[in-house]
């Protein structure tokens, strides 16, 4: 079914978003799905977003690159995938990322739950704002707290027996699609950076001046190209790793899915837009207000 963006509230919501990433185009577990497709001011998202249940809760689920893996990172429509989101009324999203590892204690197959981020990317656009209103979220901690505590919880009530999980590690997102030179990686590693992605930013930006809370689930497939001894990344290699991961990211997603509807966690994401509006609403023009209306509400 198509929904104008403005009537999506009246007629379909979800509490839980799920994005997935590379290699997770689909939840095997949802039941009594149905396809939204969802216009926004930002355009059209990733592709339909599918709503259902996972163990009783409706939650909403996007794959961020579209089915067949159409889109490369910078041409992901960042801000009709949130905007869209959040028509649904979703309030907390878990996003699932495949990244190479810059440590040697992470190892492909394990689950990283960052806590920080570093944004590289140069071409994307990171903000609803501009063109009439103006916001300045604070990002000074990017990913949410209480939504990854939560998400390690649900890592250990998983019970996965490969690989491992690993929280308080802080994410460089690079523009890409190339993966990194030796030299990008070994200095991303003087950073103190742990793991390198390509698609969380602007995501968590978006996320947050959206209100919504996000964090995430990445998924270590390689050591990038630093290791003197492991093979450099390769999109063969790569995916062959997440694939092998991609059926116990389900069930940590699962757990965690229930978690968040037991527990209704209370966000930092949930308050971030109300403190960081510069421009009063009344002050914005109509078509400033119709373009934001979904954020304002």
């Amino acid at each position: 079914m198509t929904i104008p963006h403005t009537e999506v509230l009246a007629t379909l919501s979800a509490d839980i978003a799920i994005i997935g990433g590379s290699g997770l185009y689909q939840m095997s577990s949802l039941t009594n799905k149905r396809s939204v497709t969802i216009q926004t001011p930002y355009g059209s998202p990733s592709d339909d977003i599918v709503l259902g249940e996972l163990e009783g809760v409706t939650v909403a689920f996007l794959t961020r690159h579209g089915q067949g893996h159409r889109l490369t990172p910078s041409e992901v429509p960042y801000r009709a995938n949130i905007y869209a989101l959040k028509t649904l009324g979703v309030r907390y999203i878990v996003s699932v990322s495949a990244v190479g590892s810059l440590q040697a204690h992470l190892k492909p197959l394990d689950m990283v739950i960052p806590d920080q981020m570093i944004d590289m990317t140069k071409q994307r656009a990171s903000t609803f704002f501009g063109e009439g209103a103006v916001a300045h979220v604070s990002m000074a901690d990017p990913l949410c707290p209480a939504l990854a505590e939560l998400l390690t919880r649900a890592y250990d009530q998983a019970n996965i027996i490969e690989g491992s999980s690993h929280s308080k590690a802080t994410y460089v997102c690079i523009e890409g699609p190339q993966f990194s030179t030796r030299a990008e990686s070994e200095w991303y590693r003087q950073m103190q950076a742990d793991i390198i992605g390509m698609t969380n930013m602007p995501e968590a930006k978006l996320a947050r001046e959206a209100s919504i809370a996000y964090a995430t689930l990445a998924l270590v497939t390689d050591f990038d190209c630093w290791h003197p001894t492991e093979e450099a990344v390769s999109a063969d290699y790569a995916i062959k790793n997440l694939l092998k991961n991609a059926d116990n990211a389900q069930k940590v997603i699962r757990e965690a899915v229930a978690l968040i509807a037991a527990e209704l966690p209370e966000s930092i994401a949930h308050s971030a837009l109300a403190q960081a509006l510069v421009t009063p609403i009344d002050a914005m023009d109509e078509h400033t207000k119709i373009r934001l209306a979904a954020l304002l509400t």
